[in-house]
């Protein structure tokens, strides 16, 4: 960047001899350019340290806006499945189609990691997902779960016994043979209704 003042031919000038007609005696020969830019700096405008704050600032604002456009909607939820199962996959796009991220594991077997985490054997199902705290046992909707975060609850977790037709993951290319179906809460207190989703073409 320029430094103000560079390039004048006064950085340069040459004051050469002096002859007695045009100096008077005692007075102080003027430096190049003194007095000339009085009223220029005194009229200029704001400086280039306004300008690298202004611009300083309008980054910062523009960071702290895409920082809060990017951060996730959801926590990431942990899916727990065996390797060959393929509707565990569909749940799990459709878990990222309503905006989690999924950290998926393969297991040979679940039964040690649901009794572990209280699912009643009643209620088990073909995956098992760890969220914020929470226990989902088989297909339960997005929707029910983002509700169940939001609202947090005093249960363990949700549940949807074995595997509705129509259930996300489970949809079937007739939609007349999807099944209504009941998303369940599960913990201390027992079991009770959370959710209830009605057959394709119901109320």
């Amino acid at each position: 960047m320029p430094i103000e003042g560079s390039g004048r031919r006064a950085c340069y000038w040459n004051r050469g001899p002096r002859s007695q007609s045009s100096i008077q005696r005692g007075a102080r020969p003027r430096e190049p350019g003194e007095g000339e830019d009085v009223h220029r700096k005194t009229t200029r405008g704001p400086g280039l340290g306004s300008f690298v704050a202004i611009l300083g600032l309008a980054l910062a604002a523009v960071a702290s806006s895409g920082c809060r456009n990017t951060a996730p909607e959801h926590p990431t939820i942990q899916v727990f499945k065996t390797p060959t199962c393929g509707c565990c996959s569909k749940w799990i796009a459709h878990l990222e189609a309503a905006g989690f991220e999924v950290a998926a594991t393969d297991l040979p077997d679940l039964t040690s990691l649901k009794n572990e985490n209280g699912v009643p054997a009643e209620l088990g199902s073909c995956h098992t997902a760890l969220v914020d705290g929470y226990v989902i046992e088989g297909h339960v909707p997005a929707e029910d779960i983002a509700r169940l975060l939001a609202e947090r609850p005093a249960v363990a977790g949700l549940a949807v016994p074995e595997m509705p037709l129509g259930s996300p993951g489970m949809e079937h290319p007739d939609p007349a043979r999807h099944q209504a179906y009941d998303v369940l809460a599960f913990g201390r207190e027992g079991v009770r209704v959370f959710a209830s989703h009605a057959a394709a073409g119901g109320d």
